[in-house]
């Protein structure tokens, strides 16, 4: 696959301008109440070379540098902040294989055979970063929970049903609850809802120190507060232009820098969602059972998970619109509509908010996310469109990313490619 990319590289140069800075989230998020391992990152001094600069440093960058090192490439990390000082701090971490846009609802969208794909991949990224945190032994707090799908305003009990029996028919096991068997087994009074199993719950900073420390025993060299102003891409390489003046030469470049993107990265059918969240005081007796992950199916969807220690984390209320001065003005009615809803949801709990935060991500119609090749810049790629599945599709996209860069095809890469 390199070669036929490598091959239709115009021997132009291309210079594009860094831009679009956003500030990614504010408030008092939960994660800073857990120490995670300091990640060393030093100033960038002198122009250097490697075989693929990662821009960004947070959860999305981490998997992709551990990725690459472990297939043993030379890499550079650099950060125009710290390592995890973006929006890793800001997810509520609850790692799902069910993308926002259910089966049903994703096949009149894409297609049955398309849909199927993304859902089975999805499937996989998840049991793939389960086994690789064992493989790599990262202390991120990672246990598999089961999750339960509520029905909502935008699904009926009918539709969760025809949404179960489409995912048993492709091999992805859960299970349609009546109302009965969700007050039996959970104490929660709604109609209906889907109960399925694997997922992950973890820390992020955690796991995010993790892979970048795994990454730099390897060999990465990770540099902070380095700002990237501009790209040359040509046939040869990138050469990226810093505002420290130092340059740095690489045989490829991956944009791994959230929602800060530059402006050559096609945003069609992309936009900037922002979000509220809550946690409230350790609880660990009014846990619910198995500590499932719990979310609706309504717009907007409420979704919630339980911490190691028992805290309630608690989001939704998205809005589409990427102003962060507006989006923290609305932070206390937002989290009063969070903390009424898990009241109603969960009357037994302290919906008291020890913590509260806001946040920006990105998001598109299908909820699926585009990784890979810049369109007519095979040398240059990106990651973008998380949804609710950020953290999924971060391991996809070191999965592809790496895939790609050795020279070979990803059965999947298809679904996720840029538009051209």
């Amino acid at each position: 696959m390199v070669q036929s990319v490598n091959a239709a590289c115009s021997s132009h140069a291309y210079r594009y301008p860094m831009q679009r800075k956003l500030d990614l989230r504010t408030g008092k998020t939960v994660w800073l109440a857990y120490r995670a391992p300091s990640v060393p990152a030093d100033n960038l001094t002198r122009d250097i070379q490697c075989d693929v600069l990662v821009v960004g440093m947070g959860i999305s960058g981490a998997m992709i540098a551990e990725a690459l090192t472990a297939a043993g490439h030379s890499v550079v990390a650099v950060d125009r902040r710290r390592p995890m000082a973006g929006s890793t701090s800001a997810t509520t971490a609850l790692v799902q294989y069910e993308i926002d846009q259910p089966l049903t609802v994703l096949t009149r969208q894409v297609g049955a055979d398309k849909a199927r794909r993304a859902w089975r991949r999805s499937r996989l990224a998840v049991s793939n970063l389960h086994g690789r945190i064992a493989d790599l032994e990262l202390n991120c707090r990672a246990g598999l929970r089961p999750s339960l799908y509520l029905a909502g305003n935008a699904m009926t009990p009918s539709d969760l049903k025809a949404e179960s029996a489409a995912r048993r028919a492709i091999g992805i096991n859960c299970r349609y609850l009546t109302r009965s068997a969700v007050m039996d087994e959970f104490g929660i009074d709604r109609e209906a809802a889907i109960l399925s199993q694997g997922n992950i719950a973890l820390d992020p900073r955690k796991l995010t120190a993790g892979m970048l420390l795994h990454a730099r025993e390897r060999g990465a060299r990770l540099y902070q507060h380095v700002e990237v102003t501009d790209i040359e891409s040509g046939s040869g390489g990138v050469t990226a232009q810093t505002s420290s003046g130092a340059v740095i030469r690489s045989r490829y470049l991956v944009l791994a820098t959230g929602y800060e993107l530059l402006d050559m990265v096609p945003l069609k059918k992309h936009r900037i969602i922002s979000t509220w969240a809550m946690a409230t005081r350790p609880q660990p007796k009014a846990i619910w059972p198995r500590q499932a992950f719990i979310w609706e199916a309504s717009d907007p969807y409420l979704y919630l998970r339980a911490t190691h220690d028992g805290r309630v984390i608690c989001g939704g209320e998205d809005e589409e619109f990427a102003d962060e001065d507006k989006r923290d003005a609305l932070m206390s009615r937002k989290v009063e509509a969070i903390r009424k809803k898990l009241s109603q949801l969960l009357p037994h709990i302290d919906t008291t908010p020890d913590h509260a935060w806001a946040g920006s991500f990105g998001a598109t119609d299908t909820g699926l996310p585009y990784i890979g090749a810049i369109p007519h810049h095979p040398r240059m790629l990106a990651v973008m469109g998380y949804g609710g599945n950020g953290i999924t599709y971060s391991q996809l996209a070191s999965e592809i990313i790496t895939t790609t860069l050795a020279g070979k095809a990803d059965a999947d890469a298809d679904l996720f490619a840029f538009d051209p």
